[in-house]
């Protein structure tokens, strides 16, 4: 077993993240919530390896760059199999170490549950379980080798109120929250912590309505009904429960989760 709690740290101790180098995958959407908990990860010191299945553009890493951080992008496509396992090599050839893992890649098809196609269901299961159990299996070795590290799962409110018009996308996020959960207690005697944070709705394409005034009001509407503080979430306001579960505050919680809804 390894103890390696700080003595009588301050929280700014508990939260500092110098030296500490994360991954975040799916980050590459500069409105996006892996971009969100990039930026605020590096915010609190912490080296950023970006990943994406290509990048747009490198507005994100600018952005942590030009606030005084250190940024790399790299791309693997997740929809393949063995995606994940490689993008772990991928990174190892590039870096000696990853100290924070943030699981964020996804994708959803939303339509009705008899209308989804074979390949709906299997893109669905590929990047947002099949691929975050290969990089677990490359990765995890490592953290536990080293003594200390931190997953964090961006799960969803739908893996436990899951909605047939996302039955896919419910089952695979339910899934991943499964595997952290049955990995947590074998790492926990490492230090290496695995917990979920599972968003409500995030508004993460605010550009779509961008002009159209009848689509926002569409949009409000519909964010309204969602939950007890009737608006959508913004993708800044899941970096908390990120920052908190990557750092050494988190140091005694494993296998667990976190719901950031609005109230649900």
């Amino acid at each position: 077993m390894i103890n390696n709690i700080m003595k009588n740290p301050t929280f700014q101790q508990l939260f500092n993240l110098a030296g500490k180098r994360a991954l975040v995958t799916g980050a590459g959407r500069e409105n996006g919530i892996g971009a969100a908990i990039a930026k605020g990860l590096a915010d609190f010191g912490a080296e950023i390896i970006l990943h994406d299945k290509a990048f747009e553009s490198n507005r994100v890493c600018e952005q942590i760059s030009a606030a005084g951080g250190v940024c790399t992008m790299i791309e693997q496509d997740f929809s393949k199999a063995g995606g994940g396992r490689q993008l772990i090599n991928d990174v190892y050839q590039q870096f000696d170490k990853v100290d924070i893992v943030v699981l964020n890649a996804s994708y959803q098809k939303v339509g009705p549950f008899n209308e989804l196609t074979d390949n709906d269901v299997s893109q669905q299961i590929a990047i947002n379980f099949q691929a975050n159990f290969e990089l677990l299996q490359a990765v995890l070795p490592r953290l536990k080798d080293q003594g200390w590290g931190r997953v964090v799962n961006i799960g969803s409110v739908n893996q436990r109120n899951p909605k047939s018009i996302v039955s896919a996308y419910a089952a695979s996020k339910a899934a991943t929250h499964n595997l952290i959960q049955s990995l947590a207690r074998d790492y926990a005697p490492y230090q290496v912590l695995l917990n979920t944070v599972a968003p409500g709705l995030i508004d993460t394409y605010p550009e779509n309505r961008a002009g159209d005034s009848q689509a926002t009001a569409s949009w409000d509407d519909y964010a309204e009904q969602l939950n007890w503080m009737k608006r959508a979430g913004q993708p800044q306001e899941v970096v908390g429960a990120a920052l908190y579960l990557a750092s050494p505050a988190c140091s005694f919680m494993t296998g667990e989760n976190i719901f950031i809804t609005g109230g649900y």
